[in-house]
C-alpha cells in the first residue's frame, strides 16, 4: 500500500484543519519544503498537497509554495485544491506534479472531468469529500445532495482509476478513520481508492491494506507525533 504524507497549505504555511473547518486552523512552524524533505528522509515516496485557499475560493495563491516543494523533491506529488480549469492543470504538470485532483470541478462540471480524463488519463484523480455520506465542495463549505458512493461509481464508469475519498467528519480529529466506508468502497471493481481522513493508528493502516485499499493519506497524526512515518511505511509494505 502506498502512503502519502499530507501537506495542507494556507497562505504559504503548513496547516491542518479539523473536520474541514476553516475556523479551526492549526498552523505549524515547519515550511512546506522542509516538511517534504523530512517525509522523504524518512522513506516516503509519495506526497499529497492541498491548496486550501484554492479549495475554498478557487485561487492559485499557493502555487509558488507548491512549486518550490515539487522542484525540491524526488517524490511523486499529487496536488488538489482549486483546480477548476485546464490552464491550472497544465500549470501544475509544467512544474512536475505527477497527478492533479479534481474535486469541486468534478461535481459542478462533470463534462469537464470527462474531457480532462480523456486528455490526461491517469494523471487525473477525483477527490470525493463526504459529509454524512454526501459530497461536499468548495473546500468542504457546501454539502451537495450527491451520494458519495454513487459518485465514486459514476467516475469509475468514465474510466477514472483513482479516487481520494475523505470522510470530513473524521478528518483532523485523530480519533480513527471510517473503516466501514472504505470496506464498502474497496468492493467497487476497477477503482483505486486512496483513504483519507482521521487515520491515527497502525492498526487502521493494516486494516486498510488487508481490505485492498491501495493508498492512504496520513496528515495530522504525523505532525502531532501520534504516528511515526517509518512505522506507517513498514506496516504498509
Amino acid at each position: 500500500m502506498k502512503i502519502f504524507p499530507a501537506i495542507d497549505i494556507i497562505g504559504g504555511s503548513v496547516v491542518r484543519l479539523t473536520q474541514g473547518d476553516y475556523g479551526k486552523v492549526e498552523k505549524y512552524s515547519i515550511t512546506p519544503v522542509k516538511a517534504a524533505a523530512e517525509f522523504h528522509a524518512k522513506g516516503a515516496e509519495y506526497l499529497h498537497i492541498v491548496d486550501l485557499d484554492g479549495a475554498k475560493d478557487g485561487s492559485l495563491s499557493n502555487f509558488s509554495s507548491i512549486s518550490e516543494v515539487v522542484k525540491s523533491t524526488k517524490m511523486f506529488v499529487e496536488v488538489g485544491g482549486g483546480i477548476r480549469d485546464e490552464s491550472r492543470i497544465e500549470s501544475y504538470f509544467s512544474i512536475g506534479v505527477g497527478r492533479v485532483i479534481l474535486g469541486t470541478a468534478a461535481i459542478n462540471n462533470f463534462p469537464f472531468l470527462v474531457d480532462m480524463f480523456k486528455k490526461y488519463g491517469e494523471k487525473i484523480a477525483v477527490g470525493i469529500d463526504a459529509k454524512s455520506g454526501f459530497v461536499a465542495v468548495d473546500g468542504w463549505t457546501t454539502v451537495t445532495k450527491t451520494d458519495s458512493v454513487s459518485f465514486c461509481e459514476k467516475v469509475r464508469d468514465i474510466g477514472v482509476k483513482t479516487v481520494i475519498y475523505t470522510d470530513i467528519e473524521k478528518d483532523g480529529k485523530m480519533l480513527g478513520t471510517n473503516i466501514a466506508i472504505y470496506k464498502r468502497l474497496s468492493q467497487i471493481k476497477g477503482l483505486g481508492i486512496v483513504a483519507s481522513g482521521g487515520i491515527s493508528s497502525l492498526e487502521e493502516v493494516k486494516a486498510l491494506k488487508e481490505m485492498g485499499i491501495g493508498s492512504a493519506i496520513v496528515g495530522k497524526a504525523l505532525y502531532e507525533g501520534k504516528l511515526n512515518l517509518e512505522d506507517v511505511l513498514k506496516v504498509a509494505r
